[in-house]
């Protein structure tokens, strides 16, 4: 039996920036994948929309082409106890895929303790 993609995602609180040509609208992760990304926002667009995605911590940046696959809309005064925002699939990397792949390696325990300590990203 295979895993199911939602057993594979790990919550992981990460600064982003996404937006259709430039990413100007601010948000974090809610969790990420090797193969995509959700990203927790009151501000949604549709699914089918693609979009630039920009990942900000401290270690680096990583600046992605990605497309909504579900969009969520959450009051902003419930994100705190809902969940709402983005599920993204990405495309392309434009910047930073080792270190994006790097990450989720050490996220998901494999060569754990040699590439970026799971806690720093």
């Amino acid at each position: 039996m295979t895993d199911k993609p939602w057993k594979k995602r790990l919550r992981k609180r990460i600064p982003v920036r996404f937006g259709v040509d430039v990413p100007t609208k601010i948000a974090f992760t809610d969790n990420v994948t090797r193969e995509g990304l959700f990203i927790q926002s009151a501000l949604v667009v549709n699914p089918g929309t693609r979009l630039l995605v920009e990942l900000t911590p401290p270690e680096g940046k990583v600046l992605i082409e990605a497309e909504v696959r579900w969009a969520k809309k959450i009051h902003p005064h419930m994100l705190h106890k809902l969940k709402g925002g983005i599920g993204l699939k990405i495309l392309a990397f434009r910047e930073g895929e080792e270190f994006y792949r790097q990450v989720c390696d050490a996220l998901y325990g494999r060569d754990p303790g040699d590439i970026v300590r799971p806690g720093r990203f």
